[in-house]
């Protein structure tokens, strides 16, 4: 399972900025120590190209990333000042999922230790996310083919929005989102399937209605490839999530959406998203369950 990493490529934020940038880091380094994997499996991605970031984003919003001439409502809309250092980021984060799809759809299942930047809309970012990976790499692959059908499983605690708006017209990429009904944004998007969810929701509670939304999904569509948004940010201790659940509810949570593509033998590309603990600790901890979480059911299912 091939693991795709820009962690090294910083977006240098100021001083308290309520973002965990070092979490990406923790989370190679722990991977890296767990048995589990090798030097080999760990991969640099190439940064995605203006020609592939287009398929998702208007060139105007591209360029005016690029040249660094966002305003200041905009970069607040964000939540990182501009930089060089933000772009080649981005571009890294979305190239490292578009990446990890091409390595799922030879070797069935692989992943970004980052991305999931599923608030950036076609002509704007917004929370933490500039350029849409998902969206990027959902299109990307169908102009070139490899796929024909695409669903998105969503799984952090904000809706996906950006991804809703951009492939809303797009019926061959299924959208599917469950998360907190109260929480950002604010404003919803209409995926092809949202599930809404209640402050406090625990584990059980959760499962049942994660199983029900993937029964769901499979019975509208039959993906070529997966893209699974792993959100750490559903977890009780999470400083913007609003819900309930534990650390083994979000590794049973992983359990079940990778065995529902392992069962119909479908490519999975997985991505971090979201994860606020506050602890940094804990949401280093359920990333790299669901990295490992997948390594092992792929491994045994391949």
């Amino acid at each position: 399972m091939k693991l795709h990493y820009a962690d090294h490529f910083v977006l240098p934020l100021p001083s308290g900025h309520r973002f965990p940038m070092d979490k990406y880091a923790r989370l190679r380094a722990q991977l890296q120590s767990s048995p589990q994997f090798n030097e080999g499996d760990f991969v640099v991605p190439a940064a995605a190209s203006d020609e592939e970031i287009l398929q998702a984003h208007c060139a105007n919003y591209l360029r005016r990333v690029v040249q660094g001439s966002l305003d200041q409502a905009e970069q607040r809309r964000i939540g990182f000042p501009w930089s060089p250092g933000m772009v080649e980021r981005s571009r890294r984060s979305a190239g490292a999922t578009l990446s990890a799809c091409r390595a799922a759809l030879d070797d069935g299942c692989a992943a970004n230790l980052a991305g999931g930047t599923h608030h950036a809309h076609r002509h704007f970012g917004s929370g933490f996310c500039v350029f849409n990976d998902a969206a990027i790499a959902a299109l990307q692959l169908r102009s070139e083919a490899l796929v024909e059908q695409v669903a998105i499983i969503d799984c952090d605690v904000h809706q996906g929005d950006g991804t809703a708006a951009i492939l809303a017209r797009v019926p061959e990429v299924f959208t599917f989102s469950m998360h907190g009904a109260k929480n950002f944004p604010f404003r919803k998007q209409v995926s092809d399937l949202d599930i809404e969810l209640a402050d406090g929701t625990g584990d059980e509670d959760y499962l049942a209605a994660l199983s029900d939304g993937l029964a769901q999904v499979f019975r509208r569509v039959s993906p070529d490839l997966v893209i699974y948004l792993a959100g750490a940010d559903p977890y009780r201790e999470d400083r913007f999530g609003r819900l309930g659940l534990s650390i083994e509810g979000l590794r049973r949570r992983d359990e079940i959406v990778i065995a529902q593509c392992l069962d119909r033998n479908i490519p999975l590309a997985i991505a971090m998203a979201g994860g606020y603990a506050r602890d940094t600790a804990d949401t280093v901890t359920i990333h790299a369950n669901t990295i490992i979480t997948a390594a092992g059911m792929c491994r045994a299912g391949g």
